[in-house]
């Protein structure tokens, strides 16, 4: 069945709410089993647009779907909100238990964010915000309360603003050549899907959206992203898997997933994991990637309230221009937590428990970074688990050597850390190799580690002389093997 939307009333005049036009469409298409659903040229504003299976949807080059920014159009549904199971607004275009679902074409989704976008300002300024969906949202939540101690500025009001594409356990999904933009919440959101392909698509918001991700693969399985453009406000691409104890409860990890020759720009980060791993992450190959400009370009984020696991990642062929730091391992992130619990930042080691996030086997190799800003890297455990088999291979990164540059933090942990122009930094590890890494500083040494164990330095090295300053320093590292001579190496505690 193909089903131009015109033929059913749709105008693509920009001012005319072509709501009921595109259901009626869409549901011709369900009486036929499927079909297409046509977009022609035009901008077509419209309301929530509820997917079905075996659909296509086609949006022509020079079509434009245009959300429209009143909130009582947007009907509570079970989604999962920032890791949590619960009620929120309807997405924008959503999908839940679809098979074989594809929105294709040369087009553009515009979600209209603004409005939304301003309440969240509103909700960070301490201010409050009261509307008749958001009433019923609570009373949907009134059970859910873990959220309610953490940071999410929304929850005790429940405006739980909408992504703008949102697939909700289907199976068989394609994305391909569409550009997505100005999202309520996070641009696209994948959650519980298996075998899904994105190619070609561009996913943009302004650089100052709030929560403004590209792309979240959440609790997915068997995903290829290839020949992306992410300009966005947050993370870019992002990998999670619910939270804490709820998404210990769901068990479904993110994992199979392949990205390749994608582009990023702006954001806080280009490839991010977590901090939303409670379900695990696992077996994410990512290769031939520009990040221009982002925050954090690989980036890894856990802390004691989350458990699970991010392990085996294979990072290859990346180029990095202008980040703030190009590599930010992290297990002690601060931001997210139950402000309540004591033992959560502590810096002495706690009792290892199902709240323990591990981070293993993360090999990166052939990747350039230039002109970073904070650090050339930052890879941080818990004292009581350490990050465990970091591979770096033929590596190069050099900092800015603007002396006006002020840096910032490289990650968040529990007590800030800001670094300019700075090297490596590495706490809490066991087994990290470096094999032809160089990293050019401008100050300080290429690598330091402290409470590192099983080191391997094969042919690390700093080009840029930095009198007094060797390239390597060490604190409380046991079992290091390195080729580096004892004047590139400051001997603190033991070597």
């Amino acid at each position: 069945m193909f089903c131009n939307i015109t033929e059913f009333g749709a105008k693509g005049d920009s001012n005319t709410d072509n709501t009921e036009s595109i259901s009626s469409a869409i549901k011709r298409c369900a009486d036929s089993g499927g079909g297409t659903l046509y977009i022609p040229a035009g901008t077509y504003l419209t309301g929530p647009i509820s997917l079905i299976s075996n659909l296509t949807i086609y949006i022509e080059s020079g079509a434009k779907l245009v959300f429209i920014d009143d909130f009582s159009a947007y009907p509570p549904v079970k989604t999962r909100w920032s890791g949590y199971e619960c009620y929120g607004f309807s997405p924008l275009l959503y999908g839940n238990g679809l098979t074989n679902v594809s929105i294709i074409g040369s087009g553009c989704i515009d979600g209209q964010g603004e409005a939304w976008w301003e309440v969240n300002h509103l909700l960070r300024k301490g201010e409050e915000y009261d509307h008749p969906q958001t009433k019923e949202i609570a009373e949907l939540n009134k059970s859910i309360t873990e959220p309610k101690n953490t940071n999410l500025v929304e929850w005790p009001s429940q405006f739980l603003r909408p992504p703008l594409l949102q697939m909700y356990d289907c199976d068989s999904v394609t994305l391909d050549g569409i550009t997505l933009e100005n999202s309520p919440f996070w641009n696209t959101h994948f959650v519980y899907c298996d075998n899904v392909t994105i190619h070609n698509v561009k996913f943009k918001n302004p650089w100052d959206t709030p929560n403004g991700d590209g792309l979240d693969l959440d609790s997915c399985s068997n995903v290829r992203v290839s020949n992306c453009h992410f300009d966005v406000g947050d993370d870019c691409l992002a990998f999670k898997s619910g939270i804490n104890e709820d998404g210990r409860r769901v068990a479904r990890p993110t994992e199979n997933v392949a990205v390749t020759n994608c582009t990023m720009k702006n954001g806080h980060g280009g490839i991010v994991m977590g901090s939303e791993n409670s379900g695990g992450i696992r077996n994410i190959a990512v290769s031939n990637c520009v990040f221009i400009g982002t925050d954090r370009g690989i980036r890894l984020k856990t802390n004691r309230a989350r458990g699970s696991y991010i392990r085996d990642i294979l990072i290859d062929n990346i180029y990095m221009d202008g980040v703030l730091c190009p590599l930010a391992i992290n297990s002690f992130y601060r931001h997210g937590l139950d402000k309540s619990d004591s033992l959560i930042n502590e810096l002495s080691p706690i009792e290892i428990s199902e709240k323990t996030p591990e981070i293993e086997y993360i090999h990166i190799s052939n990747v350039t970074a230039r002109n970073c800003r904070s650090a050339a890297g930052f890879i941080y455990g818990l004292p009581e688990k350490y990050v465990k088999d970091i591979i770096l291979r033929h590596v190069l990164i050099e900092m800015t050597i603007n002396p006006d540059e002020q840096g910032g933090e490289p990650d968040m942990v529990k007590e800030p850390i800001f670094m300019a122009g700075e090297g490596i930094y590495c706490k809490y590890v066991d087994g990290i190799e470096f094999h032809r890494v160089r990293v050019e500083t401008r100050q300080g040494p290429a690598l330091h580690l402290e409470n590192v164990i099983n080191a391997e330095l094969d042919h690390l090295i700093r080009k840029r002389k930095h009198p007094n300053t060797p390239i390597v320093t060490v604190n409380d590292v046991t079992n290091i093997r390195t080729n580096q001579s004892s004047r590139e190496v400051n001997e603190f505690e033991n070597i």
